[in-house]
């Protein structure tokens, strides 16, 4: 019976994309601020795209929120009472708006920022896992699942992370995760090339290991899915600092020479030599199942942005670009993450595999773990069981923002 009443609520949600009218949404959120994450994402539904009270709004609306902290800066009691919006003790309440039972039709899962703790590793413990199995249980309750949106890495944690994934295989609900970097405007509005073969990659961004490590390995991810095969796995994940990622870069022709292809797209670059600039550098290097070689660069001092390169064979010059992240409000690059989210929820389906945001939160958690194992080569056999396919479809943004700040597309 509990089998059959999953198999019913797949077929509910399918149904429900072909019906009109907005989603009704629930926003889980850890901590609403100004410019946190649920200011960016959770603000755009209720103040339009530019945060500005006009339109354009994206289609489904927000009704429901849980906040599990308010700090002094704390928006959300101000916005639900701006925007009638419910604001919940519980995440099942949330979710059942006080039925009893599921009641909303998609799940926005934002676990970033609070006053969280750090592991050995310099991981923020954001309980992202312990959020989302309050949701899934509400699934569970009710006998029927929708979609989920998580945002930024699905746990700090690869086992975490790899249960997310298998529990909405087991309730059969799709889901999407990641972050904004993927989606952002693109200069040039470029992708790698589907379905070709690639050899090498490096992505270039900056500041902490835990923070923006995730960003970086994304950036790259992103590019490396759509080669020959698609996604293989990852056998391998080292991680070097200071003198042990410049000897690195030395020592490989090929990292230097994407590097430097990949830096002359930022518009942050500081002028002078990146050894003296940089005062803490740090690189993820992954080696892929297939061959591929990459390397992630945090490099604080010498860039404020994101960069990548890769070589594809058969090509003379590799396909490099700019991720390009607007620096002040609206913040134009969570709209375009909000737009993927909207087809998750009108759709009923992931516009790209959450496997994506899976492996890499994996690589990441590895490669924290290399560092404080003495920088250690790790070989990550669960990594290398990670296979997938991306779609050809690329879901960056194509145009930026005016004068005004404000979204041109």
């Amino acid at each position: 019976m509990y089998r059959r009443s999953f198999l019913a609520s797949t077929a509910a949600v399918a149904a429900a994309a072909q019906s009109p009218g907005p989603r009704k949404i629930a926003a889980i959120i850890t901590e609403y601020r100004p410019n946190s994450h649920a200011d960016v994402i959770v603000g755009k539904y209720l103040e339009g795209f530019n945060q500005d009270g006009q339109p354009p709004y994206p289609r489904n609306k927000i009704v429901s929120m849980f906040t599990e902290q308010a700090p002094k800066t704390d928006m959300s009691r101000g916005m639900a009472r701006k925007y009638n919006v419910p604001l919940y003790r519980t995440v099942y309440e949330a979710l059942t708006l006080g039925t009893g039972r599921l009641a909303v039709d998609g799940v926005l899962l934002i676990g970033e920022h609070g006053d969280y703790p750090m592991n050995d590793k310099e991981q923020k413990l954001y309980p992202r896992f312990e959020m989302f199995l309050k949701i899934t249980d509400v699934f569970r309750q009710s006998g029927r699942a929708v979609p989920v949106f998580n945002d930024k890495h699905l746990s700090w944690s690869w086992v975490q992370a790899k249960r997310m994934v298998e529990i909405s295989r087991e309730l059969k609900f799709p889901m999407l995760a990641g972050s904004s970097v993927p989606v952002a405007w693109r200069i040039p509005a470029i992708d790698a090339p589907y379905g070709a073969e690639q050899t090498h990659a490096v992505a270039v961004s900056y500041s902490g290991l835990d923070i923006y490590g995730f960003h970086v390995l994304e950036c790259l991810q992103c590019l490396t899915e759509r080669r020959k095969g698609g996604e293989t796995g990852v056998r391998s994940v080292q991680c070097f600092e200071r003198d042990g990622c410049w000897s690195f870069m030395e020592q490989n022709g090929w990292v230097k020479r994407l590097f430097e292809k990949a830096v002359t797209h930022s518009k942050t670059r500081k002028a002078g030599e990146a050894k003296q600039l940089v005062k803490n550098p740090a690189v993820f290097v992954v080696e892929y199942n297939d061959g591929l070689k990459a390397a992630a660069f945090l490099m604080t001092g010498l860039v404020e942005d994101f960069t990548a390169a890769v070589d594809v064979k058969g090509q003379a010059e590799p396909v490099s670009m700019l991720m390009h992240l607007q620096p002040g409000r609206p913040h134009h690059h969570f709209g375009c993450l909000v737009k993927q989210i909207e087809t998750l929820f009108s759709t009923g389906k992931a516009p790209y595999p959450v496997e994506r945001t899976m492996l890499t939160s994996g690589i990441l958690d590895f490669g924290l773990e290399s560092r404080i194992q003495g920088y250690k080569k790790l070989d990550t056999p669960e990594l290398a069981q990670v296979r997938y396919q991306a779609a050809n479809a690329s879901h960056f943004c194509a145009k930026g923002w005016g004068a005004d700040g404000k979204r041109i597309d």
